[in-house]
């Protein structure tokens, strides 16, 4: 996993997305005399010449809690490469304690070219802006921009973290020079859950690595006809076996008043849970997404298929490829059907 950093005074202002303090994080608990050990040890050592000894104490901090966080995970690096999510998890309690760091949560990308063979649906605009000529390009641009940041970690002995995150997820007509290049839709969802990590055993080698219960608000942040928002409360169970992790995600919507539902037949569309698969090979990571096929019948639902892959040896940038196909690729269109390929770059993946 990477790590975005945001070079900035304070990191207060991500806490403010989910209306808590920023005191509320509270780094992992290290034991004052391996803390102590380890300090000595790096002030011995030339290598540290030029930190300060709250450098040094943050660094030792994040070195003790990688170290003691779920010990299986020692011991899969000790007989070689650990589990793709429990890596993951792994990287997160290294930079959990580093200031003014916001890590990934969902993948970052921006497909640069993103074609639509199926039209994407004028109306809604023409009548929002009263201008019965407004066009849509079949060909646009996508980003997602998506992070996270600690509220409380190491609770109950080491078992349980809050944490809060950000995804924005938006969809660019740059082509669309007619229009003077709009924003087409813009999807803002703000999410806070509470995360464990068991680590239970399962069938077949698999292993229940990560469980999630939170609750999530989406919108498009507009007005009038165009307006569209829902709010939701989830599980997110997720299972990995070497280098294949997959997961569930269902939800339950939270009811809205007749008069305030924007989009009150959503659930028929994006149903009441995702299935997720992904795979990394060599540098390469394919995942799948499947959401509301079976409960619709395979009539209302969305396949969502992505590939990132290495770009020579430059490691902070992926080539990307993502296909779309059905339902609910954005909240405008949750009732429209999108058949979409797209072509762009990768910051970060979900392994």
């Amino acid at each position: 996993m990477h790590h975005l950093r945001w070079k900035t005074s304070t990191i207060c202002t991500a806490g403010l997305l989910m209306l808590l303090p920023c005191s509320v994080l509270t780094p992992p608990s290290v034991h004052a005399d391996d803390l102590q050990d380890c300090m000595t040890q790096a002030m011995e050592s030339t290598e540290f010449d030029t930190m300060t000894v709250a450098d040094l104490r943050i660094k030792c901090q994040k070195d003790i809690a990688a170290r003691t966080f779920v010990p299986k995970i020692v011991e899969e690096e000790e007989k070689g490469k650990p589990a793709v999510v429990q890596d993951r998890m792994r990287m997160d309690k290294e930079h959990v304690l580093q200031p003014f760091t916001l890590m990934a949560h969902k993948p970052n990308y921006i497909l640069v070219a993103a074609y639509n063979n199926s039209d994407y649906d004028p109306s809604l605009y023409q009548e929002q802006f009263d201008d019965p000529a407004y066009s849509l390009d079949d060909t646009e641009a996508q980003f997602q921009l998506s992070i996270k940041f600690p509220l409380l970690v190491n609770l109950f002995n080491d078992t349980m973290d809050i944490y809060g995150a950000y995804t924005n997820h938006s969809f660019w007509q740059v082509y669309n020079s007619d229009e003077s290049s709009p924003f087409r839709e813009t999807n803002h969802e703000p999410e806070l859950w509470a995360q464990f990590h068991p680590n239970w055993e399962l069938f077949g080698g698999f292993k229940n690595t990560w469980n999630s219960f939170g609750v999530v608000h989406q919108s498009n942040g507009r007005g009038g006809d165009l307006s569209r928002s829902w709010n939701r409360i989830y599980a997110w169970i997720t299972f990995e076996k070497g280098d294949f992790a997959m997961s569930i995600k269902p939800w339950y919507r939270i009811p809205e008043d007749d008069e305030d539902d924007d989009n009150p037949d959503i659930t028929d569309y994006l149903g009441h849970y995702e299935l997720s698969a992904a795979y990394t090979y060599d540098k390469h990571v394919f995942s799948i997404m499947s959401r509301n096929n079976l409960e619709s019948g395979f009539d209302k639902g969305a396949v969502e298929l992505s590939w990132s892959f290495p770009l020579w040896d430059y490691p902070y940038l992926k080539g990307y490829v993502q296909y779309f196909n059905g339902f609910g690729e954005s909240l405008i269109d949750y009732n429209h059907r999108v058949n979409r390929i797209g072509i762009g770059f990768s910051l970060t993946d979900w392994l």
